[in-house]
């Protein structure tokens, strides 16, 4: 179908309570600084799940969801630009960053356009329409190229997870001198142990989830251990009773959260990445006597995205190795059905 006679498309709107509705809205046009981009790769997330397809009630803050088409974490191609678009044009290949920042605030101008405050702050299927449909509609300033050596898949998997993996490592500074312990082997958690791993880190994983267990130990992952009254001393005892140097919680779970904190070494460091949730500890012993780094992780810059598709592309690192379920739009509903169930690996809406 040529782009011209493509005026209507159907999009994902998430209406909350587990529902979800593909409504026929119009094709957008691309103004000053934007392009349209036509979806090759846009897949679910979990803070999608968490945040807007359970809900009652929607949230607030960055999290509120304004009733638009869902989805942010695309990946496609450009088909058409707006006026006063300057390094990208129609053909190029490109992730889109999923927050559209002001560009004018300190955190806009250093990368970090999640943490924008301004008015203007919108989200990609959030606040304004995300990737859950043929076309999106993004601003230059958000576009991240796509290297010719990664997929199309492999852009969605970078648009927010990977990305908020890598922010994670990054923040702790993750080398082939640690021992890695991440806390949920879901895809954000497979994301870290795998960019953990190219670093040169030694990783173990604590997972409760079977399918999810036997992912990891697809992608060469053995050490993983089942979180349970024995987890702690398991733990310990694959580090000869030392802890780990840097541990990244990614379950967002009271006990995880806990068993992340207890198994770091000494003057270890510790990232919360999992969204969610409630933990509670003992301070003194756990955390101030053991001298540990505690640190909270939210997704990544834009210089980060752009230096991780560099790096994965050095790495010959494929991030859709993660995926383990595609489905066309039409699907959405048995889509995101699946995904809510815990237990596949990344789900993925895919265009020919």
């Amino acid at each position: 179908m040529h782009l011209a006679s493509e005026r209507l498309m159907r999009g994902v709107f998430l209406p909350g309570d587990r529902r979800l509705e593909l409504n026929e809205v119009g094709r957008p046009a691309p103004g000053r600084g934007q392009v349209l981009v036509r979806m090759r790769a846009s897949s679910i997330c979990g803070s999608d799940l968490r945040a807007i397809y359970r809900p009652v009630e929607q949230g607030s803050g960055p999290e509120a969801y304004r009733g638009v088409i869902a989805g942010h974490e695309p990946s496609g191609e450009i088909v058409e630009i707006g006026s006063e678009v300057s390094r990208f044009g129609v053909g190029h290949r490109v992730i889109v960053y999923h927050i559209a920042g002001c560009g004018l605030c300190h955190n806009c101008r250093t990368g970090w356009m999640i943490s924008c405050t301004s008015p203007e702050r919108a989200a990609y299927g959030w606040q304004r329409d995300g990737g859950h449909a043929p076309y999106l509609l993004a601003e230059e300033r958000s576009l991240v190229a796509l290297p010719d050596q990664l997929s199309f898949v492999d852009g969605a998997m970078v648009a927010c997870g990977f990305g908020t993996s890598y922010a994670a490592l990054q923040r702790l500074d993750v080398s082939g001198a640690d021992r890695l312990l991440v806390v949920g082997l879901g895809p954000v958690g497979l994301g870290t142990a795998l960019l953990g791993r190219a670093l040169g880190a030694e990783v173990v994983g604590v997972e409760a989830m079977p399918a999810r267990r036997v992912l990891a130990e697809q992608l060469g992952f053995g050490a993983i251990v089942e979180p349970g009254p024995g987890a702690l001393d398991e733990l310990r005892a694959l580090t000869g009773g030392d802890g780990f140097e840097a541990v990244v919680d990614c379950s967002g779970h009271p006990d995880g959260r806990l068993l992340g904190i207890e198994a770091a070494r000494e003057w270890g460091r510790v990232a919360f990445v999992g969204e969610g949730g409630r933990v509670s500890f003992d301070v003194s012993p756990l955390v101030i006597h053991r001298q540990l780094t505690l640190v909270g992780s939210w997704v990544c810059s834009i210089g980060q995205m752009e230096e991780l598709v560099e790096r994965l592309v050095r790495w010959k690192l494929h991030p859709e190795v993660i995926v383990t379920d595609r489905f066309p739009l039409e699907r959405a509903a048995e889509a995101y059905r699946l995904a809510d169930g815990g237990e596949a690996g990344k789900v993925t809406f895919v265009w020919d």
